[in-house]
């Protein structure tokens, strides 16, 4: 008589990815950017996220990813206080870590930012366009639109825009001599109104670990492009702590 099997011993399931994700929370629509994220990364069940409110720099030392969202225009003072500007510029332009800004949060990544027509410098300099602040006009000039946005997929339905005194890019700009940084992709653009030549205002756009949008995703119960930037940033940090560029 054959002797009983025995199984083995089996090999145990790896523990999931764990990822950090800041939201910056100084002011604006953070607590919704947390919502959204803490929702869509339900879809993601082979990762555990874990979504927190960055206020000092000490916080965002924590995190492989960084929300920055839309706001009040005094976003970029507060951005400043306790050492937090220099701290996000290094974690975006040096490190090199994921980064998302909505509405004032592209503002703030934008290397020019043009207000009434002036152009300056962009508090962060970490995205190579160039904005125009509150262009569409003011807050009552505010307005919902469905937008394409091809980067989700084929056949993706439209996506409801908030844009709420939304910026938009006017234009890429070029890169200084001796500069070397990943070509800015258009993901998005509005469709052009009645009457109106060209594409469409380009309201979405990625730069290597840079993403930014004029419009609010957080601001609707759609979770689809956060679901799109958490599978990006999975590919990211998988990738990076590969290579031995961060810590488990």
């Amino acid at each position: 008589m054959a002797a009983p099997h025995t199984p083995g011993p089996t090999t145990p399931s790896p523990p999931p990815l764990s990822i950090s994700i800041g939201v910056l929370a100084l002011q604006g629509g953070f607590s919704e950017h947390v919502q959204l994220l803490r929702r869509a990364s339900t879809l993601l069940p082979s990762v555990s996220c874990h979504i927190t409110e960055v206020r000092t720099a000490a916080a965002l030392a924590s995190c492989d990813a960084l929300v920055i969202p839309g706001g009040e225009s005094s976003a970029i003072a507060l951005l400043a206080a306790d050492g937090v500007a220099a701290a996000v510029r290094a974690f975006v332009r040096d490190d090199k870590k994921p980064t998302w800004g909505t509405c004032a949060g592209l503002v703030l990544l934008a290397r020019q930012v043009e207000v009434a027509g002036e152009r300056g410098e962009g508090a962060l300099a970490a995205l190579d366009v160039c904005v125009v602040r509150n262009a569409w006009g003011r807050q009552v000039q505010s307005f919902v639109r469905g937008v394409k946005l091809p980067f989700l997929g084929g056949g993706a339905a439209e996506f409801r825009g908030v844009f709420v005194r939304a910026p938009l890019v006017k234009e890429i700009v070029g890169l200084g001599e001796g500069e070397q940084r990943p070509a800015v992709e258009v993901l998005a653009r509005l469709p052009p109104a009645e009457g109106e030549e060209g594409e469409g205002a380009i309201v979405a756009v990625r730069q290597g670990n840079v993403f930014a949008t004029s419009f609010h995703p957080e601001y609707t119960p759609d979770t689809r492009v956060h679901v799109w930037w958490l599978r990006r940033l999975v590919q990211d940090v998988t990738e990076r702590r590969r290579r031995g560029g961060d810590n488990i």
